[in-house]
């Protein structure tokens, strides 16, 4: 990101997916379909004129993806498919504005949750922030997986290794890669304006995903519940900026 005119247009659209999610969570309730909460998220972009980011790049059929339980991700939203007492749904929010994309998605419990899904929502939000606070202009970027390994460990989680972040800013997937664990061998160091989607994922158990029949959704192949926190960042010489923070 070269000038503040696109880190006020970034900042837009980040805003915009950043209230999407948020309404989206708040509508999390046993009985509800992942169709109805997508619809609620396709209703704030609209309202924003901004444009589904899984729909203008890949014809995904949702205007989000809604992952329930070992769905780790590109859970395609269905009016068939209503949440229970004791899911663990994420919700990812991506969109496209006036040539700006970014990215966003967190994890919620459904009702009342197991003691170890709950546990899993928190240790991943925290590893989620782990992750932002390795991430400033000058470190490496492999300090990130490091970071969410370490989380992962300490809370008796797993890291899927399958799923990374990436770079974001002028389309939904731009280089580099951001792995959810550390590879040794990377040599990228992060620079300052660089923006970033940082999403790690953490698991009960697996390490990968599968693509499920629909060719979308990504499952974990033993039934591992999954969790997912998600924002997109610029890069700076300390703590980086969070674009899709809540709204204070």
């Amino acid at each position: 990101m070269e000038h503040d005119d696109d880190l006020q247009a970034l900042a837009r659209i980040a805003r915009v997916v950043a209230a999407a999610r948020d309404a989206m969570l708040a509508e999390v309730r046993p009985g509800i379909t992942t169709g109805e909460l997508d619809a609620v998220g396709r209703d704030v972009l609209r309202a924003a004129s901004a444009r589904s980011a899984p729909r203008l790049a890949y014809r995904f059929p949702g205007w989000t993806c809604i992952s329930v339980n070992d769905e780790a991700a590109h859970g395609v939203p269905s009016l068939t498919r209503h949440l229970r007492e004791g899911d663990l749904v994420n919700v990812d929010v991506s969109a496209e504005l006036d040539g700006y994309w970014a990215d966003t998605g967190a994890s919620a419990p459904v009702g009342r949750v197991s003691p170890e899904r709950s546990r899993l929502v928190e240790a991943t939000r925290a590893a989620q922030q782990d992750a932002m606070a390795a991430a400033c202009a000058g470190r490496p970027l492999r300090h990130i997986g490091r970071a969410v390994e370490r989380r992962a460990r300490r809370s008796g989680f797993r890291v899927v290794a399958d799923l990374c972040g990436h770079g974001v800013g002028r389309h939904i997937h731009e280089e580099p890669s951001v792995p959810g664990v550390e590879d040794r061998r990377d040599r990228t160091v992060l620079w300052e304006g660089l923006v970033l989607a940082i999403e790690p994922f953490l698991s009960t158990g697996a390490t990968s995903v599968v693509e499920a029949d629909d060719g979308w959704t990504l499952r974990t192949p033993d039934g591992s519940v999954t969790a997912q926190f998600e924002h997109t960042v610029v890069i700076t010489q300390g703590a980086p900026l969070v674009l899709t923070a809540p709204a204070a």
